[in-house]
């Protein structure tokens, strides 16, 4: 039997005792889920690892003695196993949240609430879809800011004054913390107006932002509603009840955050920003679909595509999880697969130059392509 077709093994890792019972009731009521244990600190998590050692992690931040980020460093970074961080969202844990996505955590959940009476199964639903899509993850793939160059190689604008006329839309899942840290930080100064959809919960957006101002040469933070885009800004979307839309005004482009039902089980979702890209930005756009579960932004890529923007999705190879790439691509509505490293460059080498021909055939309805 390969590790496939059987359950997946996991170990629960947190100090709160209630919170423990709490998911090992959903873990053990899931037939696809094997318990292997549950332990309150570091060195419980260690003998268990070291005796019956799991397949995916779930891993709280805020902890006695070592802390979830410590342990994530020191200990699971020797023998990578999939991990998700289900934290608090306290501005401490936010941040050390992002610096273990930045590790190589694959996901990163807020910690439910948890009242009698509540129905388990649904409460814990999240963390075993997460746990369920890290099993896939590809950890030796992950290229996050602790294996980054120190000073990365960034492009250069070849026509600064075209950059200001042209837009970046980029969406992200499972893995795009590492993903984003790589590709913005490759963006000169000057790159145009970017908008950013990664998917995380309310209360990660805004440390994630500021952690990527501090390591680019763009600007970066979270955005608010109206924010005016321009030249240099790049505005992620704040994760909680909104989607983030952009509209044109009498002086520029500006987002608009509206409340909304989740889409393609997101909120913010990448086909609710790509849609609005596609019918007020394009074709004087380039968009990317990066690493992620689902196909989240595979939909409205294609209406990019369609009116004339340039489109693109990361390649198997780097994706730690090779779901929204996959599903772009599958459909058509990506013109190429890009390799991590290789998209900033291909994103400000497509500014003002149209895109090749669609194929003669439809292919936003033809079945999807097998293989790459």
């Amino acid at each position: 039997m390969s590790n496939f077709d059987r359950p997946i093994r996991v170990l629960i890792i947190d100090d709160s005792a209630l919170f423990r019972r709490f998911l090992a009731q959903g873990i053990k009521s899931d037939p696809e889920f094997e318990l292997v244990g549950t332990a309150a600190n570091a060195e419980q998590a260690r003998q268990f690892i070291g005796i019956r050692r799991p397949d995916v992690i779930s891993l709280d931040i805020e902890m006695p003695q070592m802390d979830g980020l410590t342990f994530l460093k020191e200990e699971i970074s020797k023998d990578p196993i999939p991990t998700v961080i289900v934290s608090s969202q306290t501005s401490n844990g936010a941040r050390a949240t992002i610096e273990a996505l930045q590790a190589g955590a694959v996901d990163v959940l807020p910690k439910p609430r948890m009242v009698a009476g509540q129905d388990i199964m649904g409460i814990t639903t999240q963390i075993r879809v997460s746990l369920k899509a890290a099993r896939h993850a590809h950890l030796q793939n992950t290229e996050g800011f602790a294996n980054r160059p120190s000073a990365p190689t960034r492009m250069t604008s070849i026509n600064p004054r075209a950059n200001a006329r042209w837009m970046f839309a980029i969406g992200a899942s499972t893995g795009g913390v590492q993903a984003l840290g790589t590709l913005l930080a490759q963006l000169p100064k000057d790159a145009p107006p970017t908008v950013v959809v990664q998917h995380m919960p309310e209360g990660f957006t805004n440390a994630f932002a500021r952690r990527l101002n501090d390591m680019c040469e763009v600007e970066v933070r979270e955005a608010q509603h109206g924010d005016m885009l321009r030249q240099g800004l790049v505005l992620l979307a704040p994760g909680g009840e909104n989607h983030m839309v952009v509209r044109p005004t009498p002086t520029g482009m500006c987002v608009v955050l509206n409340p909304g039902e989740p889409v393609c089980y997101s909120r913010p979702s990448v086909d609710v920003l790509f849609a609005s890209v596609a019918n007020y930005a394009a074709p004087n756009v380039s968009a990317a679909i990066l690493t992620g579960m689902g196909r989240d932004g595979a939909t409205s890529l294609g209406m990019i595509r369609r009116v004339g923007g340039r489109t693109f999705a990361q390649d198997e190879a780097s994706s730690v999880v090779f779901g929204m790439p996959a599903a772009a691509w599958q459909s058509g509505a990506a013109e190429g697969l890009v390799p991590l490293h290789h998209m900033a460059g291909t994103l400000m080498s497509s500014i003002g130059v149209a895109p090749p021909p669609l194929p003669e055939e439809n292919i936003f309805s033809k079945p999807l392509r097998k293989g790459n």
